[in-house]
């Protein structure tokens, strides 16, 4: 972690201030690999430059903690809060998403600087009201949302250096993970029955996870595992990709119109896949990534099986630690599963639900513009669940709902399998 500057080591310490350095340091230690120039680029209208993504998480706190709660605050530049409001329409208007990476000025340095400045005027806010309730909940919120950017951070440089024709690495010392066996595929019956999912009382969660209420679901069966390279690659040797009769319209027409022929980052001749290490070989026993949702299900129906639905990964989620290959883990991609029995639901990749992401029955978002963090997207998109290889194990929890278009397979996207018991 960076040193403290002279005005936060003169501050009392508190577990929120803490936890602020400590995320705020982690987002500048995952850019630490990146050139100036490999900060400013963005290959797509999904992928967000380094460097913004680095200014946007700053305006958050800049703009919803800092102006309210900090008398005297004044904005590093109000110029700015154009150029890194995301989709807060409610507080003004943006600069396009599609055109982040149009943007040479402001420099990586005035970014890294407007960091500075917003953390020195955060931890004195926290100095003095970390125990204000409003101030804490709102605090936290910011961090979550950007331990959700440090995750976009990595996927979006990871698009960025696969356009490359060189293929540069983001860290050419990152660790393979072991080439070990995965366990053979294998259905563990779930008793049915009502159940309830979303989250409860206790600790953080976004508004989305709520309100907790009760779901019947029949008895069913979830795979022990993720679906891995190998198993994807048997999808594809069949034919999987020819056979119009496994896939939805939709998914049917993205596989004609965009020639999708296997994953994303995946090589022509199937024998390498590009990683935040630069090109390797594709380890087949590590989960399948990179997928989207059809082809996702595309699989499934081919496996003679179908996709989880969202209640009944949470439900068996929530009766397990949360325990897997995270960001902690430090080799930044896909691992081979190597415990017995019901595995790798959390880390590794994002699994694809069956289950449109909608709101619970009773849901209400929260108040005023952050209100527009989540519902305002609860629409033509699928519920993924578990977290990947790039969440951080803080951030994730049973009842954790994230969201993706269909088609999208930038993300750490990966899945499951489930069948119905017979």
């Amino acid at each position: 972690m960076p040193p403290a500057s002279a005005a936060a080591q003169s501050l009392p310490e508190s577990p929120l201030l803490e936890t602020y350095g400590r995320v705020r340091a982690l987002s500048e230690h995952l850019a630490r690999t990146l050139m100036p120039e490999d900060q400013v680029v963005q290959t797509m209208p999904d992928v967000s430059p380094t460097k913004w993504h680095l200014a946007h998480v700053t305006w958050f706190f800049e703009h919803f903690v800092l102006q309210p709660y900090l008398p005297g605050y004044r904005p590093f530049d109000e110029r700015w809060h154009y150029l890194f409001n995301s989709y807060y329409y409610t507080v003004g208007a943006m600069h396009p998403r599609p055109e982040r990476g149009l943007l040479t000025r402001p420099t990586v340095p005035e970014i890294l600087a407007f960091r500075a400045h917003v953390d020195d005027a955060m931890q004195r806010l926290l100095a003095s009201s970390a125990d204000d309730p409003e101030v804490a909940t709102r605090v936290t919120l910011g961090l979550h949302h950007e331990q959700q950017h440090q995750e976009l951070l990595l996927t979006d440089i990871k698009h960025v250096f696969w356009t490359n024709p060189l293929g540069p690495a983001y860290d050419v010392q990152l660790e393979r993970p072991p080439g070990v066996e995965a366990p053979g595929l294998e259905f563990i019956p779930c008793v049915g029955g009502e159940v309830e999912i979303g989250a409860g009382d206790t600790g953080f969660h976004f508004d989305n996870e709520t309100p907790r209420h009760r779901v019947r679901l029949p008895a069913h069966r979830l795979a022990n595992r993720l679906v891995t390279n190998a198993d994807f690659r048997d999808f594809i040797d069949d034919g999987g990709y020819q056979d119009a009769a496994l896939w939805l319209a939709d998914g049917w027409a993205h596989v004609q119109g965009e020639r999708w022929q296997r994953p994303l980052y995946w090589s022509e001749d199937l024998a390498q896949e590009f990683t935040l290490a630069g090109w390797q070989p594709i380890l087949a026993s590590a989960p399948v990534c990179h997928v989207s949702f059809y082809e996702a299900d595309a699989f499934a129906r081919w496996a003679g099986a179908r996709l989880p639905l969202e209640a009944e990964w949470e439900t068996a989620a929530a009766a397990r630690p949360i325990h897997g290959n995270l960001l902690e883990s430090g080799w930044l991609r896909t691992a081979p599963a190597t415990q017995p029995g019901l595995t790798q639901l959390f880390g590794d990749v994002w699994e694809w639900t069956g289950s449109p992401y909608v709101a619970y029955p009773g849901f209400r978002p929260l108040a005023g513009s952050l209100g527009e963090y989540n519902g305002k997207f609860m629409c033509n998109q699928i519920s993924v669940r578990g977290g990947s290889c790039l969440t951080s194990t803080d951030h994730i929890r049973a009842s954790y709902r994230s969201f993706f278009y269909p088609h999208q397979r930038w993300q750490m996207l990966g899945f499951r399998l489930a069948s119905d018991t017979p």
